[in-house]
């Protein structure tokens, strides 16, 4: 049982409230702020999320995509996300990659990154 440093409390401070309950017991984006918050305590230089937004409300999304943002500036670490929720993708990533079959069929930085081009990627 290690306990979580202060500052990172301050990172998503409703788990300092929830922090007596089970991760089970928490809601879908309360367990991904834990998620992300947990993997933050070993000071990683690369933070890689898979479906990060899967079951989150949209509020959350925001809330999660912003603080990574600011997370990886402040803190210095890279983050390698696989993700379906485009605005998501965009709030995080510098640079866009989609990929298909196990080819990347498009790349383009985030910065002029035309969003419809890659949505007719991301349509079934």
């Amino acid at each position: 049982h290690r306990t979580v440093p202060e500052d990172l409390y301050r990172i998503f401070p409703v788990l300092r409230e929830m922090k007596d309950r089970k991760a089970g017991n928490l809601s879908g984006g309360q367990q991904q702020m834990l998620v992300i918050l947990r993997a933050l305590i070993s000071e990683p230089k690369l933070l890689i999320l898979d479906e990060p937004t899967e079951g989150i409300q949209p509020s959350i999304i925001k809330e999660i995509a912003q603080t990574l943002r600011r997370l990886s500036a402040e803190r210095g670490f890279a983050v390698l996300v696989s993700e379906q929720v485009l605005s998501f993708a965009l709030e995080v990533a510098d640079r866009v990659l989609v990929i298909d079959r196990g080819r990347i069929v498009h790349e383009h930085a985030t910065e002029g990154l035309d969003q419809n081009e890659v949505r007719s990627f991301l349509t079934v």
